[in-house]
């Protein structure tokens, strides 16, 4: 069942591999015990940056703050492997901050029944999957983390969001 759509604006360049443009990338979920908890796509978005789309169950009910993070490592059981958000252009958190946030800052999404899927749709102006300095394929990698509290949108430096609940390693999609 379709729970949550949203949407914000992103940049995409391109270039990895041979100078191509990857087609997508993606990202398993787990949580803090190793359980697959969802999967994400991300592609090229129509005037640049970045689409997310993810698939996600078995998270405690409540809104939940979703980030980009800014190490492609996820270490169980708390996920601090993964780094602060991925913050290219040294912003301060929170998309409601008027100096600008995160290019990791994602909107909130909501769990109504752990047992039942959300569907979130992101896309994302300020990443890219190419080879410049705003790429989630940077030296270390990138990784989806999912928390257990909503952001605030303002806090700096991670919007009181609570503990890393989910986190998914970014990666090239495989042909």
């Amino acid at each position: 069942m379709f729970r949550h759509l949203l949407c914000i604006p992103i940049v995409l360049a391109a270039g990895l591999a041979f100078g191509q443009t990857p087609g997508r990338a993606t990202a398993t979920l787990k949580n803090a015990q190793g359980a697959d908890v969802g999967t994400a796509t991300i592609t090229p978005a129509q005037g640049g940056g970045v689409s997310i789309s993810a698939t996600l169950t078995k998270l405690p009910p409540g809104t939940h703050a979703f980030h980009i993070h800014t190490t492609g490592t996820c270490t169980a059981p708390d996920f601090t492997s993964a780094g602060g958000h991925f913050n290219p252009g040294a912003k301060q958190h929170g998309t409601e901050n008027p100096n600008g946030h995160h290019a990791g800052d994602l909107p909130n999404f909501s769990v109504t029944d752990a047992n039942v899927a959300v569907h979130v749709s992101y896309t994302v102006p300020d990443v890219t999957l190419d080879d410049s300095p705003n790429s989630l394929f940077h030296t270390g990698g990138t990784a989806l983390v999912v928390h257990g509290a909503a952001d605030d949108n303002k806090t700096d430096p991670a919007g009181n969001a609570g503990p890393r609940i989910a986190c998914g390693v970014i990666e090239k999609a495989k042909s």
